[in-house]
């Protein structure tokens, strides 16, 4: 073996994972852990994430597509007027 698999091998993360799985002493206990929670996640704590509406709508407008930022300058939407208006003056500068 070379020198590179010797330490993918102790440090991948599936072989140390699988080294460190308990083997339930009965069926019948491995049974209940399967029904209440898979051994990856049982002892994981969990975080619970709220993102602000004001987030949610800046990440809506960070993926827009340049079609529908148009559009929506076309129906009146100031913000996308002036991202238009500063596209349009990044683009008379740069030439």
């Amino acid at each position: 073996m070379t020198a590179i698999a010797d330490v993918t091998k102790l440090v991948s993360p599936t072989a140390s994972a699988a080294q460190s799985q308990t083997v339930p002493a009965s069926a019948n206990s491995s049974q209940k852990l399967a029904a209440s929670q898979s051994p990856s996640t049982a002892n994981i704590p969990q975080d619970t994430v709220n993102i602000s509406t004001g987030a949610k709508a800046a990440q809506v407008e960070a993926v827009e597509t340049p079609v529908q930022t148009a559009k929506e300058a076309r129906s009146g939407d100031l913000q996308a007027q002036r991202l238009l208006a500063r596209e349009a003056a990044a683009r008379r500068t740069h030439k």
